[in-house]
């Protein structure tokens, strides 16, 4: 092509790409009315006259595009201008759906316009296609056609198609033998009898340790002894009241006299096994135990002052609240008695609406029973009737039934004749279906039987050339794939050493939690035992003054006991 070819085309070619969406519609509305028969292949090539009709016939001019239209086929091209070059068409639905794609008042101007000038002139162009037409199936008609003449030869015999050899039968594959196992017990069975035997006999065995925590140590008992002795003699000589007062003083000092003389060193040093969660979990009560005392010493020398007012009202407040809630809870079961009474009371309603409703259809059933059997009496009597006429109807069935074998016989004979003739002919249409089967089968075969060769050369190096952003070649495409592997291998080990890092820093924190926590039992421990010592001194204090109570009270218990007697004595 020459320079000004070239443009044209590529013009064109850019026009069809730009203006696809309203060719489109033209395009298909041919094919569903006008060009149903036309074959889809031939698309692209509507598109283009359409293309060129609509946009560049003012600048090609008539007689360029005339001749495009007539170097193709004359019948398409007068089928599709005709459809296209329609004044109903183009005034109604072509404007319509193009005036979706662009706005109404451009395309009359612009395009539907200068169809409609152009149109008387394409109209000649059409005629002149038709009378084409018109005179090529004329001479078609008058033409001498030669006539081949056969050639005098033998007709060979069809070759029978070879029947097909019959399909082998199947051999069913050996059946394995029953297992002997199914027929005897699961060795599982018998491993958990003997597991239960051993644990029977295990049980059996006395343990003399077994009830090692139910046992009453020596101290204890004499400990119990004490108590239970003290009990029985306060019991005889006072009253209920000073009996509980005494008893539960003397418990109580005695139980921490023998609390006392337990080792406190074997309860400070029990090792605990700690992991990494309790570990952070202690560092972080400590340091809110910290953070807790520093603020509160840092509010006493603020001048803050005593919280037990606050802690009274607050006590007195949840008082009340426990108060109302209480309140408010029995309102609430009175009122769940009330409902329940209230619901009592509408089931037994429910059931009294329940057995009327049940008498009124009990009476509505014995009315339609009623109604049902005088209109059994009268359909009974309508039966008799009709076996009545019956019985006189069949006096002449005989004729009748003559008649009916005289015309089924004529069916039959008819139906007989035009299957005969229907099987004939369908057998002559098989045995032509298989003779052409046969020939087609033969052409196949021969067809097959030409050799092929194929040979197909791959260079590494070379693109696919598939017009693809982004293609290359295979060569290249595993240099980018090592390349890559190479970064996903560098990211990899500066993966590794960030966590080997992260994991150091995290046992430092945890050695530095376990320092502190290690300080913060110490200071507990060495206060602990103070707050034990000064106990200690304690009771060592209160004890002769519980003594010197004790005897006083002995002593009026004495006095009590010996006015009672003497009242005894008088009375």
């Amino acid at each position: 092509l020459n320079v000004t070819e070239e443009k044209f085309v590529l013009d064109t070619l850019a026009g069809c790409t730009e203006y696809k969406s309203i060719l489109d519609v033209v395009v298909n509305a041919f094919y569903v009315q006008d060009g149903r028969y036309c074959p889809i292949s031939e698309r692209n090539l509507y598109i283009v006259i359409c293309y060129l009709a609509t946009f560049q016939l003012e600048e090609i001019g008539l007689q360029h595009f005339s001749r495009i239209v007539k170097s193709l086929d004359a019948a398409k091209m007068q089928q599709f201008l005709r459809f296209f070059f329609n004044d109903l068409y183009l005034n109604t639905w072509i404007k319509d759906e193009w005036s979706h794609f662009y706005d109404s008042v451009y395309v009359k101007e612009n395009w539907i316009d200068p169809l409609l000038r152009w149109q008387p002139k394409v109209q000649q162009l059409i005629e002149k296609l038709t009378d084409k037409l018109s005179n090529r199936t004329t001479t078609v008609k008058t033409s001498k056609v030669t006539q081949p003449k056969e050639f005098n030869l033998t007709v060979p015999k069809p070759r029978a198609i070879p029947p097909p050899s019959p399909a082998p039968l199947p051999v069913l594959p050996k059946r394995q033998p029953v297992p002997p196992s199914i027929y005897k017990p699961p060795k599982e069975r018998k491993q958990l009898e003997e597991i239960k035997t051993k644990n029977i006999q295990k049980a059996k065995v006395t343990n003399t340790n077994q009830f090692r925590c139910a046992t009453i140590k020596p101290e204890k008992k004499e400990f119990l002894r004490r108590i239970i002795s003290a009990v029985l003699v306060l019991w005889s000589q006072i009253s209920c009241e000073q009996y509980l007062e005494v008893v539960w003083e003397t418990v109580l000092t005695q139980y921490f006299e023998e609390l006392t003389k337990q080792p406190q060193d074997l309860i400070d040093n029990i090792p605990i096994k700690l992991n990494t969660a309790a570990i952070l979990r202690e560092g972080a009560l400590y340091q809110r135990k910290l953070e807790e005392e520093l603020k509160r010493i840092e509010n006493l020398q603020q001048g803050a002052g005593d919280p037990s007012e606050f802690l009274e009202w607050q006590k007195q407040m949840r008082g009340k609240d426990l108060e109302e809630q209480l309140a408010e809870i029995e309102c609430r079961r009175l009122q769940g008695k009330l409902s329940y009474e209230e619901a009592v009371l509408a089931h037994q309603n429910v059931i009294q609406e329940n057995k009327k409703k049940a008498d009124l259809l009990r009476e509505e059933k014995a009315e339609l029973m009623h109604l049902y059997a005088e209109k059994r009496l009268q359909e009974q009597k309508e039966m008799k009737e009709l076996v009545e006429q019956v019985m006189e109807g069949h006096k002449n069935v005989k004729q009748v039934k003559a008649k009916i074998q005289e015309y089924k016989q004529q069916i039959v004979q008819q139906v007989c004749e035009e299957s005969g003739e229907l099987l004939r002919q369908a057998l002559e249409e098989k045995e032509d279906k298989n003779r052409k089967r046969y020939e087609l089968i033969q052409q196949i075969r021969a067809i097959e039987s030409i050799p092929s060769i194929r040979h197909k050369f791959v260079d590494l190096t070379e693109t696919g050339g598939h017009g693809l952003f982004g293609e290359m070649s295979i060569v290249e495409l595993r240099e980018r794939l090592a390349l890559l592997k190479e970064a996903q291998k560098a990211a990899e080990e500066e993966k590794r050493d960030q966590i080997i890092h992260e994991k150091q820093a995290k046992e430092q924190l945890i050695l530095d939690k376990l320092d502190q926590i290690s300080q913060f039992r110490a200071e507990l421990g060495r206060a602990a035992a103070l707050k034990q010592e000064e106990k200690k001194k304690s009771q060592s204090g209160e004890r002769p003054m519980k003594d010197e109570r004790i005897l006083n009270l002995q002593k009026k218990i004495a006095e009590k006991t010996m006015e009672r007697k003497k009242q005894a004595g008088l009375l």
